[in-house]
């Protein structure tokens, strides 16, 4: 009997319905917080962008007001200030675009444009220029304020016509035309009567027709601002060949094109307003004897319009950035012309009905007599506000016309409103303009520069222009759709940790089916590695899967079940999971594992017997297993059966190679073609296939995927990108933990985003981008075997640091998305925690000095890092070099505060605790020498926590906190508190701050004396456990040739495709239901101690010996024991192609082959280590030692020190004086630059932030819930007792928003 497609059966335990279920949907999320944020972020938005465009345009009216022949607030002899303040105005932005412009030609690459693309642009911008130059300066000034708040949208006559053509050129449908059409015909027709007003007013009046031409002219040759808007959309559907490269050749050399352009308009510009003021019979002279009020005016009304333009441009951009077109850009800057009008024209409306009711007249007095009397014979001088003045002279503007008679004001509204409907018009396209995610500015905007002059227009019209067609698809193509692979190593995660990672996975996979039609982003596909997933078992001829291989299968199994909710209406369906195969591999075993929603999750079982393990192994294990065979092998076997063309074709889409597809010529080309189109596509897929590296405990949000891949999507230079990491867990070590990672991420890793790169994209979640990791010296590289001492620190201690440096040094940027969540378990020991610090702490400096050494071609190679940042990075690594000292320096100096004693003496006090600790720290072993610097920790906490509390009572009692140290402890506070209001999730990480405070000497003296004495100890120091008691022993791996090995692989392979063949009949297979899927407790199985010395040490498997009874040997198969114990997941054997064998043999045979068993090797690694440890030690020690006796000399001669009077609070000096040694003042400045840059870049990186995420949240598709699935609700609410409860955990998962409901979880993101 069949229901809903489902089948009925029994249920096998009905009392036993009851399961521990997971935390699968967001809570960490604060959805309502967030929505509010996104509404205010617009509402604020559009006020700000409605209110510059507003500030801009009214003060550069003002000025051309003031330049007005017959205004009186700047006299006639003063008017070539105002005309020179009009000229600033138009050459600031180009000013600006050629600073840029020359930047990025000198540390970015810049390719020079040939002769005949620098003449054609050329003359457009000199064109532009002319015109610009021509209307502002010269015509307007001669204007009412109406035709020149107007006739700025005029402007857009060449735009509509452009459009016209290239829509004509696409040969789209035809009604896309009408509004380009009747556009321009709105913009002549105000062409039209403006000129009709001014020649009827007066026909003979010969200056005013030049006035009125140079207007008409100037605004035509405006017009052509912006060609290239058009021009590449005309490039982009015609068949010439010549446009094309001329395009092609804009495109690639724009940056010395700006830089032509810039100097030629500044000229122009120049020219312009040089040769108008003598021709006017104006003077230069007057501008050294300008009165202070009028300078002041002035000075104020260009500030404004200069301030306002570029925050203008800004806010449109990241409205536009944002997703908020329509109402945070486009109407806005409709309006913005609109309120222009009423805030020029209203007042002198007030003024005139005031002057009208002041003469108490029942005479009819008109607007001539009230310009002939009130503003015309106004007295010239300025006392009192400036503002009735300014607004008459907006009045005296209009004095020319008769503003007392209905036709003069109709002309006059019916030219304004056919310019202002005509803008309109021509950027209706901007309604429907598609955009990405996360766009780049270069595709949003056609032009870099905006004018200033006429902010509204320049920006609308600069907006990228699309063909119109029916297809939406066919008008907006997004970015090319992405293969992700999530790569999880694994080794001794908790049953909680795993549950985690897995739950996680499958959260994606319910985010992005495999065959949804909805979302072509990205497909995705799991591998988890997990290392020494085997162990010997007495009495068997093979290893078997550990506990903790054998925990992953029963999660993986029990998610499944939770996702798919069998079992939903507990007494009428019964469904088991579908079949998943497990197949024996030459290095150990693997398990295709097939997601409810099509994704597949593979397990590779890694034997350390037949593979090399750790972490950086298993790295190298999926790059070349993912990259080399499952890549490049593709496009190799393609190779050789020779592509068709069609098919090629098919793959790659390129814009400019449209000619290609007529196939009379493509049956002409060359092999040699066809070999380069295929390199063109094998070069794609490398582009868009992307590596998401994992830790075995990682919980992460599906939002989280996606913003990196957006990061990646849309800068082909991002070769990896990082997300904002989460410690997880409980006590004070995690306490800790989480606020250092706060202070890291919110200030360390968004200064090196923003002035540089980020130098650690860390392995727990971070995406890489193929084409990097394939690089040169990357991949490569990466899978060298640590020979020398300095590798086994720099190659293996940071594995992923070590991976971003060989990126940087290729040219690749790594960036930082703090929007980007994911969450990993973290020590919660001491001991734990410094173990990790023990490998981080000398794997960071190796890394950091490796890059520093290299500065010179980095700089080069990378355009992202500059000498700068690499100064700042040198400052950094010596800041920590130095710690020691310097904590030992603050020790004393609370020494000194606290017991009133000399600094000398308080100097060397606080230096004998740690030097007697780094003493012991070469004899006692590190389980003691922790314990100690667990008790020291302790000690000085309590001695912070005095210091702390002194240095605040001594503020209170001295009524002063103008003392260095209290300015530095205020400054500090100030900063770190703002910087956690811009992170409002994670505020209350600020209260964890108290804690860390108190650990720092702990973490930067104690810890770095652990670390660097220790350096030789290369062990992992985490998740570590014991040899079992009574397990079998490894034995030594004997030395094989190359050939013997691959020899034996095979054979030991194809033994055992013959031992465990099963029949795959229903009836032979062995069920148990879901609720037996929940693992009882168990004790994990101790392994060894995962250490890269300790791995030549050791003992390892030999060789089995091959031929052995098969039932024997059935009877002992692993791959039988998995298949017994998950029977409800049913595990078909299935095997290996013949070729996939040979590359996992080739790849252990050259990159993976187990440690061998040299003591020898072994014994000399550890003397070279040990060497390292005592070169690098008696160096950083020493250094430190030079700094704490050149303090001690200071100290000591008081010549030396700085004193400073105490003030109180009123500034007034109360008799105390401050000594202030040179050392701490060098350590108090340095330390505040250092985080005041790094408090900049915050701010600047929240910002970016807040835009991606905000266009994420826009753009992102909505999941309504199905039909069905509401109708099983219904369902299950008839049938269960608790159907209310039910009910209302179940609408608990939805959300209410402005489209209605919709599910909330796949939109799981944090804005961090």
């Amino acid at each position: 009997m069949e229901e809903d497609g489902q089948t009925r059966g029994p249920l096998k335990r009905p009392w036993d319905t009851c399961r521990e279920v997971p935390v699968i949907e967001d809570e960490r999320t604060p959805w309502k917080m967030i929505r509010l944020l996104r509404f205010i972020s617009l509402s604020a938005l559009a006020i700000i962008v409605f209110g510059l465009a507003l500030c801009s345009k009214t003060s550069f009216l003002l000025l051309i007001t003031l330049a007005h022949d017959s205004t009186k607030t700047l006299p006639a002899k003063q008017k070539p200030l105002a005309l020179l303040c009009i000229g600033c105005c138009l050459i600031a932005p180009t000013i600006l675009l050629l600073i840029k412009s020359t930047w990025k030609s000198c540390y970015k690459t810049s390719k020079f444009p040939r002769k005949a693309t620098v003449a054609l642009v050329l003359f457009f911008e000199f064109l532009v220029s002319v015109g610009v130059a021509i209307l502002t300066i010269v015509a307007m000034p001669h204007l009412d304020v109406v035709t020149n708040v107007t006739i700025f949208n005029g402007v857009a006559v060449l735009s509509a016509l452009l459009q016209v053509v290239a829509q004509c050129t696409a040969k789209e449908k035809k009604r896309f035309l009408v509004p380009a059409i009747l556009a321009f015909i709105l913009i002549l027709l105000g062409y039209c009567l403006f000129l009709g007003l001014y020649i009827a007013k007066d026909p003979a009046n010969i200056k005013m027709s030049i006035w009125m031409g140079l207007a008409v002219g100037g605004s035509i040759l405006t017009s052509f601002s912006w060609w290239r808007n058009y021009f590449r959309v005309i490039c982009e559907n015609s068949s010439s060949i010549f446009l094309k490269n001329v395009f092609k050749d804009i495109s690639r050399s724009q940056n010395m094109l700006h830089i032509f352009s810039s100097l030629l308009r500044i000229a122009v510009t120049t020219c312009v307003l040089g040769a108008y003021v003598p021709l006017a019979k104006m003077d230069w002279d007057v501008l050294t004897s300008i009165p202070g009020r009028e300078a002041r005016i002035i000075g104020i009304i260009i500030g404004v319009q200069l301030i306002s333009s570029p925050l203008c441009h800004w806010f449109s951009l990241v409205a536009c950035k944002m997703h908020a077109i329509r109402r945070c850009f486009v109407v806005p800057l409709y309006l913005a012309s609109l309120a222009v009008m009423a805030v020029l024209i209203i007042p002198v409306i007030v003024y005139y009905q005031d002057y009208r009711l002041s003469l108490n007249t029942t005479e009819n007095i008109n607007f001539t007599s009230y310009c002939n009397v009130e503003v015309a014979g106004r007295n010239q001088s300025l006392n009192g506000s400036v503002f009735p003045h300014l607004v008459l002279d907006v009045t005296q503007t209009l004095c020319f016309l008769d503003m007392s008679k209905i036709s003069d004001i109709g002309v006059l509204t019916g030219e304004a409103v056919s310019w202002w409907l005509g803008l309109v018009l021509a950027t209706l396209y901007i309604f429907n303009l598609k955009i990405y995610r996360i766009q780049k500015t270069q595709d949003l905007f056609s032009r870099r520069q905006y004018d200033g002059a006429f902010i509204e227009q320049s920006l609308l019209l600069n907006t990228r222009f699309q063909i119109r067609t029916k297809d939406k698809k066919k008008c907006f193509k997004g970015p090319e759709k992405a293969m992700v692979y999530l790569c999880a190593t694994m080794w001794h995660e908790t049953y909680e940790e795993m549950m985690n990672i897995i739950v996680s996975i499958f959260r994606l996979d319910k985010f992005r089916p495999k065959d949804d039609t909805k979302h072509d982003d990205f497909n995705f596909e799991t591998h988890i590695y997990f290392d020494d997933a085997f162990e010997p078992v007495e009495g068997s001829h093979e290893h078997h899967l550990n506990e903790y291989a054998k925990d992953l299968v029963k999660i993986m199994a029990e998610v499944y079940c939770i996702f798919k909710n069998l079992d939903k209406r507990f007494f009428r369906i019964h469904e088991h999971i579908p079949d998943q195969n497990v197949i024996r591999t030459p290095y150990g075993g693997r398990i295709v594992f097939t997601m409810p929603h099509g994704n597949n999750i593979i397990v590779h079982f890694k034997d350390k017997t037949l593979i090399r393990h750790k972490k950086r192994w298993s790295q190298v294990m999926y790059l070349y297993f993912l990259l080399g065979w499952k890549l490049m092998t593709k496009h190799y076997k393609s190779w050789q059966k020779g592509m068709d063309y069609k098919e090629v074709m098919a793959k790659i889409e390129v814009r400019h190679l449209i000619f290609f597809f007529m196939q009379t010529i493509l049956d002409k080309l060359p092999q040699s073609t066809m070999i380069d189109l295929r390199c063109l596509f094998l070069q794609k897929e490398k582009h868009n296939t992307y590596i998401l590296a994992l830790d075995g405990d990682t919980d992460f949000q599906p939002a989280a995927v996606l913003l990196l891949i957006d990061r990646l999507k849309m800068y082909p230079r991002v070769g990896a990108a990082c997300g904002r990491i989460h410690p997880t867990g409980s006590g004070p070590a995690v306490w800790f933990q989480k606020f250092e990672y706060a202070v890291s991420h919110w200030l360390q890793k968004t200064a090196e985003h923003v002035f540089g790169c980020v130098l650690c994209s860390p392995g727990c979640f971070s995406l890489f981008r193929a084409e990097a990791l394939m690089d040169d010296n990357v991949m490569k590289r990466y899978s060298t075997k640590s020979m020398e001492a300095s590798q086994y620190i720099q190659y293996d201690q940071g594995e992923d640091r070590w991976l971003c440096t060989l990126m940087l040094k290729q040219g690749w940027r790594v960036e930082y998305n703090a929007a980007s969540d994911a969450y990993t378990n973290a020590p919660e020991n001491f001991k734990e925690l410094y173990n990790q610090r023990k490998r981080w702490g000398p794997s960071t400096m190796a890394n950091v000095v490796d890059l520093l050494g290299s500065t010179n071609s980095l700089s080069r190679k990378n355009m992202s890092i500059s000498k700068p940042f690499m100064f700042y990075q040198l400052f950094a690594i010596l800041s920590a070099i130095l710690s020691p000292a310097t904590i030992c320096l603050m020790i004393a100096g609370s020494l000194s505060f606290v017991l009133k004693i000399p600094s000398a003496g308080a100097l060397v006090l606080a230096v004998i605790p740690p030097a007697i600790y780094l003493g012991l720290c070469f004899k006692l072993k590190t389980d003691t020498q922790i314990t100690i610097a667990a008790a020291m920790s302790i000690v000085y906490a309590f001695l912070m926590l005095v210091v702390a509390t002194s240095i605040i009572a001594s503020m209170v009692l001295d009524q002063t906190i103008l003392t260095p140290s209290s300015i530095f402890i205020i400054i500090m506070t100030i900063i770190f508190i703002t910087t956690a209001v811009m992170h409002p999730q994670e505020f209350l990480l600020i209260f964890y701050g108290l804690l860390y405070v108190i650990c720092i000497p702990s973490a930067y003296l104690l810890l770095t004396i652990y670390s660097m004495v220790n350096m030789n100890s290369v062990s992992w120091g985490t998740r570590e456990t014991k040899p079992a008691a009574g397990a079998a022993a490894d034995a030594a791996i004997t030395q094989q040739t190359s050939k013997q090995k691959a020899k034996s692989a095979c054979q030991k392979f194809f033994s055992w495709l013959k031992c465990c063949k099963k029949s795959t009949s229903e009836d032979e297979q062995l069920r148990i239901n879901q609720g037996s899927l929940i693992p009882e407790p168990s004790e994990p199985v101790p392994q060894p101690q995962n250490t890269i010395v300790d791995d030549i040490s050791e003992e390892s498997q030999g060789e089995m010996d091959m031929l052995y009874d098969i039932h024997d040997f059935h009877n002992q198969c692993w791959v039988t024991e998995l298949q017994n114990m998950s029977t409800d997941i049913q595990l078909k054997e299935d095997f290996l192609s013949e070729e996939e064998v040979n590359f996992w043999n080739e790849l252990q045979g050259k990159y993976l082959q187990p440690h061998a068993n040299d003591k020898e090797k072994q014994k000399k690694t550890q003397t070279d280590l040990e060497e390292l440890r005592n070169k690098i030690n008696f160096s950083f020690f020493f250094v430190n030692a030079l700094w704490l006796v050149a303090a001690f000399m200071f100290q000591i001669f008081d010549v030396f020190a700085i004193n400073i009077d105490m003030v109180d609070f009123n500034f007034n000096k109360n008799g105390k004086t401050i000594q202030i040694e040179p050392m701490s003042l060098m350590f108090l400045l340095g330390f505040a630059l250092t985080v005041t840059i790094q408090f900049i870049a915050m701010l600047y990186h929240r910002a970016n932030t807040l835009i991606h995420y905000v266009a994420y949240l826009n753009t992102e598709k909505k999941r309504r819930p199905s039909k069905k699935a509401n109708k099983d609700e219904n369902s299950f609410s008839a049938d269960s007792s608790y159907s209310s409860q039910f009910s209302e955990a179940a609408n608990s998962h939805y959300q209410d928003s402005e489209e209605g409901f919709f599910f909330s979880n796949p939109n799981a993101g944090t804005l961090v």
